[in-house]
């Protein structure tokens, strides 16, 4: 399978392809499928993925409470590390606190200070594209700080996590910044290096539970013959069946996006999706997020 991917002239064409038939597990799927699951079942990767820890989106991207769009000086400023400290920041504060996942599981993370999450944030951007003005930036004063708690996305599911809001002297926003410890948090297994993505992300069916709609990438000159699935007791691993039809003629650097939909032998249930390309976990993601 041959699939043409260029981030510079990339294209997106969404479009619901209906039910496409699957096309019958070949040999190379079948086995290529086995290896999978006989990989990450048990593993280190498994493990963290439906008892740990795993985030899966970073714990602090921006780190502001967006009430309203953040004024262009506060980035700008806080980019450049222009931070100043009007107050003492909370001493006392619990060493751990509670996270209470999807299923009802509760675990205890360890937190991190306010005083840590100052020094973290505080500091100036590795790469700073655009400088402070000649007169200098306009300084961000830190007038307060509570505990309150965010929401994140992670591997088992929505939860709530604890974090620092800063009060900011003529910001109307809180400067957040997640306060459980990284060490707590366990990393995204990433891919293989040269491996390629079969299905980006899947959806449940609304009254058909027995079928997955699988969101899938594929060339100008692919032919798409069908979804495929492989099952366990704990996991699903599923693949499209693609060919370059180009017949050796030049092809656009575009990847186009499609869904289809393929049927299991039981509904989903509590099993992990697989993809067959990376090996990875397929997140599930609403039709049109």
């Amino acid at each position: 399978m041959r699939r043409v991917i260029a981030f510079l002239s990339l294209i997106l064409l969404l479009s619901s392809c209906g039910g496409v038939s699957p096309a019958g597990g070949s040999d190379e799927f079948k086995r290529r499928a086995r290896e999978v699951a006989e990989r990450w079942q048990g593993s280190a990767d498994d493990r963290a993925w439906r008892k740990g820890f795993v985030a899966l989106e970073v714990l602090n991207p921006q780190g502001w409470n967006h009430v309203r769009r953040i004024p262009a000086w506060v980035n700008r400023s806080s980019h450049n590390g222009a931070w100043r400290l009007a107050a003492r920041l909370p001493t006392g504060s619990p060493a751990r606190a509670e996270v209470r996942w999807p299923d009802g599981e509760v675990s205890q993370v360890p937190l991190i200070t306010a005083e840590r999450a100052y020094a973290e944030f505080s500091k100036p951007a590795g790469l700073i594209e655009e400088e402070c003005p000649a007169k200098g930036c306009r300084l961000l004063r830190v007038t307060g700080a509570k505990l309150g708690k965010v929401p994140l996305e992670t591997s088992r599911g929505a939860i709530q996590v604890p974090a620092w809001m800063f009060t900011v002297e003529g910001v109307e926003q809180k400067k957040v910044h997640v306060a459980v410890d990284p060490s707590a948090v366990t990393a995204r297994p990433e891919r293989e290096q040269g491996s390629v993505e079969e299905v980006m992300a899947f959806d449940l069916v609304a009254g058909k539970p027995r079928e997955l709609l699988l969101r899938y990438g594929y060339g100008a000159c692919d032919t798409v013959h069908g979804a495929r699935a492989y099952e366990t007791g704990q996991l699903v691993v599923v693949d499209v069946d693609e060919e370059d039809s180009g017949s050796g003629k030049p092809c656009p650097d575009i990847l186009k996006t499609a869904t289809t939909t393929v049927t299991l032998a039981r509904p989903l249930g509590d099993r992990l999706v697989l993809d067959s390309g990376t090996g990875l976990p397929v997140l599930r993601r609403a039709r049109d997020s």
